[in-house]
């Protein structure tokens, strides 16, 4: 295993991974480390997530076709805008 030294951390990083330690009840070490495996999809078991992966999927039938013919106006050209 190789072992890094970070310098130079300011504070108010310190005091972020500080909260995110004591939040994930782990130590400094394993917080870094898996942050940096989150960030950088180095974990090979993780889905990486953008933010949005609870939104899909999660509309039945009816309320797609809803959201459709709600929406179907915007598909429309209006011709004394677009000469």
């Amino acid at each position: 295993m190789k072992a890094l030294t970070v310098r130079n951390v300011n504070p108010s990083l310190a005091r972020a991974l500080e909260r995110e330690t004591a939040r994930r009840g782990t130590s400094l070490n394993q917080t870094v480390l898996d942050l940096l495996q989150q960030a950088l999809g180095a974990d090979p078991g993780a889905l990486r997530s953008n933010g949005l992966r609870g939104f899909s999927g999660t509309w039945s039938d009816e309320e797609r076709v809803e959201f459709e013919a709600a929406t179907a106006s915007f598909e429309q050209i209006d011709k004394e805008l677009w000469p």
